[in-house]
């Protein structure tokens, strides 16, 4: 084994660039001697320090702790650190069971809706959603998808992944009314989570239809599943609201949209 090593070598065997080598010692961290050619030669000491900045920087230490820690290196630093690293891991390893758990609980609802046949009405009864919204006219689905992107960044310190968020949008009545379909007035999450919200979708028993494909066809499932609680002899008690179980954050394939409408029903 080599007492020295040239820059390109210390490079290739430790995977760091030579730039950040080259920061490294503006730093002060490294300090390489040079040869008579002015070429930079790190020694065992250097290797040793590098394998320290490797191992924390993986970690998310700075290279203001870093530097600390190896300018005031003594066993109660050492235990200090140490013990700082087992508490950041205790809380990626916590973080990691808790996006385990937010993704077992996608694939179950998206093995679910797989399996949904739709275009039949079903009573549900299901219990009170804490939502936030962002109120918007939205007429087209290039518009859905920003208000969307807007109402995460509004809520991004609570709804950390869009990808398996519960989203919804309230229908334009007037709209509706007027037979023009795929058109709304608000965009809301389902929170996972309590705390505060912007509404509640209360508890109760739901009149529910899904379909499947574009959502120009939503005006005519509407008025699909108003008649079947007419039939019923049911009353609606609120607007009627869709769910996007399966949509553009799973599939590009329009066919594989589904869909669900939900109306709250009269006790």
């Amino acid at each position: 084994m080599k007492d020295y090593y040239k820059i390109n070598e210390i490079s290739k065997l430790y995977g760091i660039g030579v730039d950040s080598l080259r920061y490294y010692e503006r730093l002060g961290i490294l300090k390489p001697r040079r040869d008579t050619n002015g070429y930079r030669l790190y020694d065992l000491k250097d290797m040793y320090k590098l394998t320290v900045i490797r191992d924390l920087r993986k970690l998310d230490f700075s290279m203001a702790q870093i530097k600390d820690f190896l300018e005031g290196q003594c066993v109660e630093n050492t235990l200090s650190l140490l013990r700082e690293e087992q508490e950041m891991l205790d809380a990626q390893m916590e973080e990691i069971l808790r996006r385990k758990e937010l993704i077992g609980r996608r694939i179950s609802s998206l093995d679910a809706a797989k399996r949904e046949s739709g275009s039949k009405t079903v009573w549900k009864k299901i219990p009170e959603r804490r939502c936030v919204r962002i109120e918007q006219y939205i007429t087209r689905d290039e518009e859905m998808d920003f208000v969307i992107r807007k109402l995460h960044r509004k809520y991004e310190d609570r709804i950390q992944d869009l990808g398996t968020q519960t989203i919804g949008a309230f229908f334009a009545v007037e709209d509706m009314e007027r037979g023009i379909a795929n058109s709304y007035e608000s965009v809301f999450f389902v929170l996972e989570e309590p705390g505060e919200c912007d509404f509640v979708l209360p508890e109760g028993e739901y009149a529910s239809l899904c379909y499947r494909g574009r959502y120009d066809q939503n005006g005519e499932r509407v008025r699909e599943l108003k008649n079947s609680i007419e039939r019923a002899g049911r009353k609606a008690a609120g607007t009627p609201f869709e769910i996007y179980r399966i949509d553009n954050r799973d599939t590009m394939l329009e066919e594989e949209f589904l869909t669900e409408i939900q109306i709250l029903l009269e006790q």
